[in-house]
């Protein structure tokens, strides 16, 4: 444990010879293509269908009408279709397929396809939505509204979420200092470099086999079963090289599933459903847009004394994960700060628009952009520092969160910030920036702080269980089979280190097996920075009942009790005469020459996690990460360019198995936070997305990463295999803020909407605005 091992599938990509679903072949293979609603809201009246179906190469054409099934994707609220029926919500919205022997042909026949809609009226405002006089989406949540108090009846709400403690009323009478603003966040897409894509192939028994590029192969196991009305023992899901992730694979899958499944099942041969870049950018899912009204009250000497947040996600036309993300941004609003009061009040709001589910840190980059924008603007009223602020209000172990949850471990966020100051040089810096100016360049140095609740949490309680195989042979090489998916983050290869450690074989002789519904057990989704946590306990309890009955055979050979014997420097040795041992190998040939079971199965049950709807309180999730992020800045306040010099990330990862990959996760986080935070932006009209391609949408690349410097913090977790929790999501969370907040202090204009584009840049510098105070400590 903890050492820096090499990924087990660096060498195949960086060969070339890794394999993708592009890359498959298959005899027969068929292609399709979507017919998708060009209107944002419309009645479906009728579709003909008559020339496509005449047009060469086309072997089918299929309508809502045609399902054998369930015209329905499994997901959190049950509203999705996989072809529309009656009414389309967004513009994309699929309607019909069509299968062809060329993707050029399966293109023809789908422009040739008719559909008469009504068009109906269209809302695009998350605000604007929630009025009376709003046009109706959908009235799915009005028990949940109602239970909270709305007044929406639930008209155009997926969900609705409140977390309350103490009495804000009174804190905020006790506060010397109150900031009240409004913070907004755009769409971002997932530009992962493999669009999303599967091939469903028919099999001989009336079964299906998908082969797919995805996170979450048993979700798309359960929706290609109820689509195509057969039993789950019909139906296999094969993960093959996912080329990117970061949650845009959860949901998202079953859908493009779902329709290459149908189109398997129409026409008894191979389905390719691979999507072009620009057909992903404007039909996938993205993370939700956000509007987070802060209320934030403190002393006079920096200590924190109640906090409002009212939260809309603009979550598009259908409910997808929607829930899920709207419990996730209620539980972090508060941040990693005592708070003896809070209200947060949230809200998933249904718009004509594409919808939104998860992505990486899906519901927090909301509001703690919003939450440390505020610490800060609090901090620059009172006159005092900001690290200082935070400092003097960070969690410890021993307090209590937002929700009412005690710590009673694993709480190393004042370490964090304590670790990201000294990296910095944050204190000489910011004095050394009050008074450096280059012509019309300006620098500063900001900060973003987070608290990450690892897993699925109360909510999701229900699947959040992991399964695991492990099978050792008689040479002594070990196949270790988990539910969850290698995505890029390097599970393979750490899951691999465990079953090492717990087997005293050398890593190499470890085989970690791709995601495989015929041979793993179910295990949730791959999400939440869960896997490690999850899969690495299950693996480690399949790994000690093997190695019980390797205890049991080196008992025997070395005459001694199992009790008596312990594994070290592979070899099962006599605790009391190290002398005595014999070679792990040795043993387990010997043991399965004398038939000992060397196969076993492990389990990591969900936590005691609990939440109460009404009193918005509870034990949100089991664990969580902290982490500080510090960047510098440079400002040409001529162009509002924003130049990031250099970026300190610290994270309480518990454990950090293998530090390569966990720095790795950090700067890729890291960089794809500072695109959120500087340049991607989809732009919309009447819910077009007018730039659905790598041209227009600007993600950052290599050449634009600043120096990121990741700082490995580790308060191990009782509950996590040798201490971990998880460090996938929490890197891109608390970035946004800590750019927009090195902003303000390079130049005195605070931006509360991001990204920090020029053009935002400039408009925020020609408001007026006070220079940043002399600060003094908390």
């Amino acid at each position: 444990m903890g050492k820096r091992l090499e990924r087990v599938d660096a060498r195949a990509k960086v060969l070339g010879t890794a394999r993708y679903v592009d890359d498959l072949p298959f005899e027969d293979l068929l292609h399709l293509e979507v017919v998708r609603s060009p209107h944002p809201h419309a009645r479906v009246l009728g579709v003909e269908a008559g020339e496509a179906r005449a047009m060469p190469g086309v072997q089918a054409v299929l309508t809502a009408a045609d399902v054998p099934g369930e015209n329905l994707v499994p997901l959190v609220i049950p509203d999705l279709t996989i072809l529309a029926a009656e009414r389309v919500r967004y513009v994309g919205d699929p309607v019909a397929l069509v299968v062809a022997d060329s993707p050029a042909r399966a293109r023809a026949a789908a422009a040739a396809v008719r559909v008469d809609y009504e068009v109906l009226e269209a809302v695009f405002d998350p605000l604007e939505a929630l009025e009376e006089d709003a046009p109706t989406i959908t009235v799915g949540a009005g028990a949940q509204d109602a239970a909270h108090g709305g007044a929406h009846g639930g008209k155009n709400l997926f969900n609705h979420l409140q977390v309350k403690k103490g009495d804000p009323a009174r804190g905020f009478a006790e506060a010397e200092r109150v900031v009240e603003k409004e913070y907004r966040t755009p769409y971002q897409a997932h530009a992962y470099l493999e669009t999303q894509g599967v091939v469903a192939v028919p099999g001989p028994d009336g079964d299906f086999t998908i082969y797919g590029s995805l996170q979450c192969p048993f979700y798309v196991h359960a929706a290609v079963a109820r689509i195509l009305g057969v039993p789950g023992n019909k139906v296999r899901v094969v993960q093959v090289g996912t080329g990117g992730a970061f949650g845009g694979k959860e949901d998202v899958p079953s859908i493009v599933a779902g329709l290459a499944a149908l189109g398997a099942w129409a026409t008894g041969r191979p389905v390719k459903h691979v999507l072009e870049r620009s057909e992903d950018f404007a039909t996938m899912s993205k993370r939700h847009p956000a509007v987070v009204r802060i209320k934030a009250g403190a002393r006079a000497d920096g200590t924190l004394c109640a906090l409002e947040a009212r939260v809309y996600l603009d979550s598009g036309g259908y409910a997808t994960l929607s829930p899920v993300v709207l419990y996730r941004a209620v539980t972090h609003a508060a941040g990693p700060y005592r708070w003896p009061h809070v209200f947060v009040d949230g809200y998933a709001v249904a718009t004509n628009k594409v919808p939104c589910g998860a992505f990486r840190g899906f519901g927090t980059l909301q509001v703690i952009f919003a939450l440390e924008s505020a610490l800060d603007e609090l901090a620059d009223g009172l006159g005092i520092d900001p690290f200082d602020l935070r400092v003097h209000n960070a969690l410890r172990v021993g307090d209590e969160t937002a929700t009412g949850q005690h710590l009673g471990e694993s709480v190393g966020f004042l370490e964090t910030l304590a670790r990201a100051r000294e990296a910095s040089d944050y204190d000489r810096k910011r004095a050394l920036y009050r008074t450096w100016k280059d012509g019309p360049r300006r620098r500063g140095i900001g900060i973003g702080c987070l608290l990450y609740g690892v897993g699925l949490g109360a909510k999701g309680k229900f699947i959040d269980r992991t399964g695991a195989h492990v099978q050792v042979y008689a040479d002594g090489s070990v196949t270790v089979g988990i539910g969850h998916a290698e995505m890029g983050q390097g599970l393979r290869t750490v899951v691999s280190q465990m079953a090492a450690e717990e087997l005293g074989v050398p890593w190499g002789r470890v085989r970690c097996l791709d995601g495989d519904t015929s041979r793993v057990p179910d295990s949730g989704p791959t999400v939440a920075s869960r896997a490690t946590v999850m899969a690495g306990n299950a693996v480690r309890d399949a790994c000690r009942q093997i190695r019980a009955q390797l205890l049991a055979e080196a008992a025997e050979l070395l005459e001694a009790s199992p009790e008596e014997l312990e594994l070290a420097d592979g070899a099962l040795r006599v605790k009391e005469d190290p002398a005595r041992s014999a070679p792990v190998l040795d043993v387990i040939a010997r043991a399965a020459q004398n038939r000992r079971p060397l196969t076993a199965t492990g389990y990591r049950l969900p936590a005691d996690t609990w939440w109460d709807d009404a009193a918005g309180q509870g034990k949100a999730y089991e664990v969580y990460t902290y982490a500080t992020n510090v960047c510098e800045v440079e400002v040409d306040t001529e162009t509002g360019e924003v130049r990031v010099l250099g970026l300190v990330a610290a994270h309480d990862l518990g454990k950090a198995i293998n530090p390569t990959l966990a720095e790795g996760q950090i700067e890729g986080g890291t960089l794809q936070g500072l695109g959120f935070a500087l340049s991607e932006e989809m732009h919309l009209r009447q819910g077009v997305i007018l730039n659905p391609r790598f041209a227009t949408y600007i993600i950052p690349t290599a050449l634009d990463a600043p120096e990121i410097t990741p700082v490995l913090v580790e308060h191990p977790y009782s509950g996590g295999p040798y201490g971990a929790k998880g460090i996938g999501e929490p890197p891109i969370m608390g970035i946004a803020p800590c750019v927009t907040n090195a902003i303000r202090n390079a130049t005195g204009a605070r931006l509360r909407e991001v990204p920090a584009t020029p053009e935002r840049v400039r408009a925020a510098l020609a408001e007026p605005s006070d220079p940043p105070p002399e600060t003094r400590e908390a």
